[in-house]
């Protein structure tokens, strides 16, 4: 596995070695023993998976707030998207910057991304599914949301969108205000 740093610090695309033969190919997605050597977190204690059956859906941008916050390693096992994420962490150089990476089923890369960082995606394709490593567990009484399209982060969405949902779509627009999580 390799861990290439993003431009947002403690966020890495995590790419792992595919082995191929005449039945087909074998990956690791995820090693406790090559995590704790590059200093990544171990403990995860919530999967997820999800189907979003729609081209041009955006699902997200959530995070949780302290003490709930979550470490999250996503993958794209079907389709292709394009994970966001923010980062909202309090003091850090790249406060309300974002990154993008393009995750899909045949690139087989992760992104692993740190506490304090919101969370979403486009589907590129239809039918695009994701899994979902979390080292926290949901709790919704602490759950925020970034409006997707909020002029003080200017994410470049790569398609006209298609569906959100109602929670999605009504999340508040940031303020100088805010200070971070």
């Amino acid at each position: 596995m390799t861990f290439t740093p993003t431009t947002l610090d403690g966020c890495f695309i995590v790419e792992a070695s595919l082995f191929k033969d005449e039945r087909g190919w074998f990956t690791r997605t995820y090693c406790e023993e090559v995590f704790t050597k590059n200093n990544l977190n171990t403990k995860w204690l919530q999967m997820n998976h999800s189907c979003t059956t729609q081209k041009g859906t955006i699902r997200g941008l959530h995070f949780q707030y302290p003490p709930f916050q979550e470490i999250k390693l996503v993958r794209c096992i079907s389709g292709s998207v394009l994970d966001i994420v923010v980062d909202l962490r309090k003091d850090s150089p790249t406060f309300l910057k974002y990154f993008g990476v393009e995750l899909t089923e045949q690139n087989k890369k992760s992104i692993y991304i740190p506490k304090g960082f919101a969370h979403g995606f486009q589907t590129l394709t239809n039918n695009a599914q994701l899994v979902y490593m979390h080292s926290n567990a949901y709790i919704k009484e602490s759950e925020g949301g970034l409006f997707y399209s909020d002029p003080l982060i200017c994410i470049q969405w790569p398609l006209p969108l298609t569906e959100i949902s109602e929670r999605d779509k009504n999340h508040p627009l940031l303020t100088n205000q805010f200070k971070g999580i």
